[in-house]
């Protein structure tokens, strides 16, 4: 599937099924999509003065998460992969098309999908604002409202740093970010929406969510005082290193049915697309060695974390279960034993599925139980290294060793859970 994605004043010409998306506008005609108008409108009213490739990046990336929503996997000619063609209005088309090649090697790992991208002229670069706001913060840190970003900015400002804080607001998660935000002591907190909108019925995988997430924090780190100064920007992507590399639990489990959000073959592309674009901004993961439960153990503020941890939200399907954790897909069952290699005493989270050793489809049975159960009984019978096969094997993976060792500390971490719920 051909999207069109620019401004309402960019123009190419459509064939039958191309899809035309409007960036920072509203559809002028039904079956248009959109996206962006909310975000720029945010950072408007800031004051904010992003540099100008990370605006261009910020519509390359508005377009990406439109195209994630509108094309449906199912249409695909093997039920998952798609095949999508983006021409992307820019403002510096002759610098973002000699990157279109690693934009397609970043987002086929990131979605497994096959793209191909051409950007054109005539794209959004607003005016400076009359009065420009520099941030006083020394760097940033994303706040989804999950458990490892929670940890993260509190282990960040109880370190001395001083971040700004961004967030994708999303339905059920923006409360919880705002108190998280004031409690933690976080003064200047961002939440940004991109309210893509397809005219059609939305894919659900949404395999490109990090992208836009990530991108709102290049936005805003180039509003830093730090970053006019000419300094690095740190921008802190806070994600235990288990779910971070998700390595395929069983044979069936293919890396197609593992998201990739902070994956650091995903973080080291993107961040080789911030430096040709001169964008100096730095991204780090300061857990990419450590475990949920390790995490959780190690935060430098016991009684904040005690207080908030378990209002933090992990759960894959939350939305589905009117924002209550199921207890039983595979970020729940992290999240879960995290806990109890923390304190389980203190996990007072409301699981719809809480029993996990119960013996029918809604517990041990149910898919995701059964492939963390049959991931132990591989690792124990094949050997850790039998059981990762070529999770591993990316020149872009460093450390490998260490990260080895942290997927094995994770699978025991997994391990106890299942022992202390009897699953089989």
């Amino acid at each position: 599937m051909r999207l069109v994605c620019g401004p309402g004043s960019f123009e190419l010409p459509l064939e039958e099924g191309d899809l035309r998306v409007v960036l920072y506008g509203q559809p002028r005609v039904p079956f248009e999509a959109s996206a962006g108008e909310a975000v720029k409108t945010e950072l408007r009213r800031k004051g904010l003065n992003p540099h100008r490739r990370a605006w261009d990046l910020l519509s390359i990336a508005l377009s990406i998460i439109t195209a994630d929503f509108s094309v449906l996997r199912d249409d695909s000619a093997d039920g998952w992969t798609r095949e999508i063609e983006l021409d992307v209005a820019v403002s510096d088309p002759a610098f973002w098309n000699t990157m279109a090649d690693e934009f397609r090697q970043a987002l086929a790992f990131l979605t497994t999908d096959r793209w191909k991208l051409r950007f054109h002229d005539g794209g959004v670069l607003p005016a400076p604002p009359k009065k420009i706001s520099v941030l006083k913060e020394d760097c940033v840190v994303l706040l989804s409202g999950g458990l490892d970003s929670l940890v993260g900015a509190i282990d960040l400002t109880r370190s001395g740093l001083k971040p700004v804080a961004v967030s994708q607001n999303v339905r059920g998660d923006g409360l919880k970010q705002r108190d998280f935000a004031k409690e933690i002591g976080l003064t200047n907190h961002l939440q940004l929406n991109h309210v893509a909108t397809s005219p059609t019925v939305q894919e659900t995988s949404q395999r490109a969510r990090s992208l836009i997430f990530l991108t709102y924090g290049v936005v805003v780190a180039t509003s830093l005082e730090k970053y006019a100064k000419g300094n690095a920007a740190p921008l802190y992507v806070c994600e235990n290193g288990f779910i971070a590399i998700n390595p395929p639990l069983t044979g069936s489990r293919l890396g197609s049915l593992s998201t990739r959000t902070a994956h650091p073959v995903f973080l080291t592309r993107f961040q080789k697309i911030l430096d040709a674009a001169g964008l100096n901004v730095k991204i780090e993961n300061p857990y990419a060695q450590k475990t949920k439960g390790e995490m959780l153990i190690e935060c430098r503020d016991q009684v904040l974390l005690q207080a908030e941890a378990a209002h933090s939200t992990s759960c894959g399907r939350f939305q589905r279960f009117n924002y209550r954790h199921c207890g039983r897909c595979v970020p729940c069952q992290v999240r879960r034993a995290a806990f109890v290699a923390w304190d389980a005493k203190r996990d007072t989270t409301d699981y719809v599925y809480e029993p996990l050793g119960k013996d029918d489809e809604d517990h041990a049975s149910f898919d995701d139980v059964r492939s963390v159960a049959i991931a132990l009984a591989s690792a124990k019978a094949e050997g850790l290294d039998g059981w990762l096969g070529n999770t591993l094997s990316s020149p872009n993976i460093g450390d490998r060793n260490g990260i080895r060792d942290m997927l094995d500390r994770g699978l025991n971490e997994l391990g106890k859970l299942h022992r202390l719920y009897g699953v089989k």
